[in-house]
């Protein structure tokens, strides 16, 4: 089934067999009518000419005529249903009709070229014929009329069809354009929104890994220094109030961190102008974070807190970006911390390495020695998985298990660039 642009217009299908909607129905249905009222006139001059009984000229004309309601379904056959009454001088509407419908429709042109250049020969020998029947007039004059009414019933149908179904195609090629850029702003809205979903989750991801890490080291050592105290306040006041003070030490440092962060997390974006982005947080959680020169100090807190810690650095570090000092910070105190939790009265070595174009780290801790009581640290699995995602998420190399003599190891390099 070919189509037309009538059938183009409205939305939706409303319409009977081969109708899209009905107006284009009633449409065809009328047209048929007035071409089917139109043939049955002529018919009568025709049977009168051919001998034959009026009545039969009538309905021949009539069932000529009413083809015309098939122009959507079948143009090509109204078309040569047009050109075979045209010797019987009817059919005037169903081959002007006939040629606009075949050429809006999508056929190929050299069918409509066919048919087109067969309607104007036979219109223009027809009226040849008729004219020099009915008129005496000079030959070159007849040829002349002959040609103008063949080119005036053939040409304008075939041309105007040309435009309306250029029209048409254009038309459909911007609707299915629009089409297709609905249905990938639709798809672009969809993934910006899986896009700020993922980044959401990222966003609290980090937010959780960068709370445990400010937390957990400084309330294990809180927690390590609070079970000391609570073993040697009868015996020794001295060394239980020099832990007290390790307490509210470390207390304080954890709350001042916590503070530093929910600072950030707190600024209220309308004090920074539109064009700013906005601010990261930073890997420590403070707006500066931590460096590998402040190892020393972290390395001593484990120290008060009484474990054997032994550090070894081999070569210098020089110029390594802000984020992975942090990283390798946070690296060595979520170590320490874990030693605390599972390995008390365990020694413990940290080694650190500057290398060319990048720093390695490693935690070792040997087997628990002697009836040291634990802190009874309570453990949620994440800091090990925070590590290992700080690490990678730098491109750096991260590992970590058991060693052979009992204890545990956590190593890391981090790429200096």
């Amino acid at each position: 089934m070919t189509s037309t642009g009538e059938e183009r217009e409205g939305t939706g299908r409303d319409g009977p067999w081969w109708w899209k909607r009905r107006r284009a129905a009633v449409l065809d249905v009328g047209l048929g009518v007035a071409s089917a009222v139109e043939c049955a006139f002529e018919g009568v001059p025709t049977a009168r000419e051919a001998g034959v009984p009026m009545w039969a000229g009538v309905l021949f004309g009539a069932l000529a005529g009413s083809v015309l309601v098939l122009r959507r379904r079948w143009p090509i056959a109204v078309v040569l249903v047009g050109i075979a009454v045209t010797p019987a001088t009817m059919g005037f509407l169903l081959g002007v009709v006939g040629l606009y419908t075949l050429a809006a429709c999508e056929v190929p042109r050299r069918i409509l070229a066919t048919l087109a250049a067969m309607s104007l020969a036979g219109t223009f020998v027809v009226t040849y014929v008729q004219t020099r029947r009915d008129v005496e007039a000079d030959g070159t004059l007849v040829i002349v009329l002959s040609v103008f009414m063949a080119v005036a019933l053939t040409v304008p149908p075939v041309l105007l069809g040309l435009y309306v179904g250029a029209r048409r195609r254009l038309m459909e090629s911007l609707q299915e354009r629009a089409d297709s850029l609905e249905r990938e702003l639709s798809l672009l809205a969809d993934r910006a929104e899986e896009r700020a979903e993922w980044a959401r989750q990222e966003e609290r991801t980090r937010i959780a890994r960068e709370m445990h890490d400010v937390v957990a080291h400084r309330v294990s050592l809180m927690v390590v220094h609070a079970a000391a105290l609570q073993a040697v306040a009868a015996k020794d006041p001295v060394k239980a109030a020099r832990n007290a003070a390790l307490v509210g030490d470390m207390g304080r440092q954890a709350l001042t961190e916590l503070r530093e962060m929910l600072g950030v997390l707190r600024a209220p974006e309308k004090q920074r102008p539109v064009s700013e982005p906005r601010p990261v947080l930073p890997a420590g959680g403070a707006e500066e974070g931590p460096s590998l020169g402040e190892l020393e100090a972290l390395v001593g807190q484990s120290r008060a807190a009484g474990m054997v810690v032994e550090v070894e650095v081999r070569g210098e570090g020089s110029g390594y970006r802000p984020e992975v000092e942090q990283t390798a910070y946070r690296v060595v105190q979520e170590a320490l911390t874990n030693c605390h939790k599972h390995a008390p009265g365990a020694r413990v070595v940290v080694r650190l390495a500057h290398r060319e174009g990048e720093v390695a780290m490693q935690v070792e801790n040997g087997p628990c020695e002697g009836e040291t009581r634990s802190a009874d640290l309570p453990s949620g699995g994440n800091g090990l998985l925070g590590m290992r995602e700080r690490v990678l998420g730098l491109g750096g190399v991260f590992v970590s298990g058991p060693t052979d003599g009992g204890g545990f190891r956590v190593s890391a390099v981090l790429p200096a660039r």
